[in-house]
């Protein structure tokens, strides 16, 4: 990706969960850092179902939890910059709703970017396994909201939505 954005605020964060194949579910605690892609084009509907209390906006993960906040510094902006200079910007479809045991959402096209992403931060910072490694494969999406909440059947007509992820953000 070619260009890096600051930082945001993520509120209200501390024992939040989150669970992807069902398998383990980490807690999230403040302090704690993440790398997204925003989707500024999903927000109306990701802000029908999901907490919104959180400020996190409609986006897909690159890689969380980060470091901790005390461990961001210049260098490690820097860092980053120049890892994601070396990813190109890229057009991402949203056609397919996914399914994880307590979460809907959509799957990004193609994935691989995001993959790709991932696994560029993680080789530079191998004490960063994505999701604390509660999970064992890496699967982009954009999280709509928990599965007893989504209606999947308003999503009729809505997609596919399409946006061009070309920045990493660094949440915290």
């Amino acid at each position: 990706m070619v260009e890096r954005r600051g930082a945001g605020e993520r509120a209200g964060a501390e024992g939040r969960t989150a669970a992807g194949d069902g398998e383990r579910v980490m807690a999230y605690r403040a302090g704690d850092t993440a790398l997204v892609v925003t989707v500024p084009e999903a927000e109306s509907l990701v802000g029908r179902w999901r907490e919104r209390e959180d400020g996190i906006p409609a986006h897909v993960t690159v890689l969380v939890p980060f470091l901790p906040i005390s461990r961001i510094d210049d260098t490690v902006r820097a860092e980053l910059r120049a890892l994601f200079q070396q990813h190109p910007a890229v057009d991402v479809g949203f056609r397919r709703v996914g399914r994880f045991p307590e979460v809907v959402y959509l799957a990004p096209e193609p994935a691989e970017a995001f993959v790709r992403l991932t696994e560029s931060v993680v080789a530079r910072w191998p004490e960063t396994p994505p999701y604390g490694g509660a999970h064992d494969t890496i699967i982009p999406h954009l999280t709509l909201g928990r599965a007893d909440v989504v209606e999947e059947s308003a999503l009729d007509g809505e997609l596919p939505l399409t946006s061009r992820a070309r920045a990493v953000t660094l949440l915290v």
